[in-house]
C-alpha cells in the first residue's frame, strides 16, 4: 500500500516552499452540498488551490480519481504534455447520478511525490 499524503491547512505552515509542495499536489472536491436523486450531478476535482503543478516528462499528475466512500466512481488519466508542458492545475469534471447520501473523496497521483487525498465532502441527496 503506498503512503497517502493529505492536505494540511497551508495557513498554518511557515515556509513558502512547504506551502507550495502541499497545495500543488492536493486534490480539492468542488460541488454543491445537496444533489437530487436520479439526476446528473457535477463534481469538479482540481489539483492545487493556490499553486500550480509541473507538467514535465518525469513529473506530472498521472491520474485523478473520485471516490464515494470505498467505491471508485471515476478516474481521469493523463500523460506528460497534457497541459502543454506548462505549470497548471489539473481539473476534471465528473458527472454522476446519486441515489443516496455521498461522502466524496478525490485522489491524485504525482509521478514524483506519490498519492494525495482530499478532505471528504459530504453531499446530501434529496428525492
Amino acid at each position: 500500500m503506498p503512503k497517502i499524503n493529505r492536505y494540511v491547512d497551508i495557513d498554518t505552515v511557515e515556509r513558502e516552499a512547504k506551502k507550495d509542495y502541499i497545495d500543488r499536489h492536493s486534490p480539492f472536491v468542488h460541488c454543491e452540498d445537496t444533489a437530487k436523486a436520479g439526476e446528473k450531478f457535477k463534481v469538479k476535482v482540481k489539483v492545487g488551490n493556490e499553486y500550480t503543478h509541473p507538467d514535465d516528462f518525469d513529473h506530472y499528475i498521472a491520474y485523478v480519481q473520485l471516490w464515494n466512500g470505498e467505491t471508485l466512481l471515476g478516474q481521469a488519466t493523463f500523460t506528460p504534455g497534457t497541459l502543454a508542458n506548462q505549470k497548471s492545475q489539473v481539473e476534471v469534471d465528473f458527472y454522476i447520478i446519486p441515489t443516496k447520501k455521498m461522502k466524496l473523496t478525490a485522489m491524485a497521483y504525482c509521478t514524483k511525490h506519490g498519492l494525495w487525498e482530499s478532505d471528504p465532502k459530504v453531499v446530501e441527496v434529496t428525492e
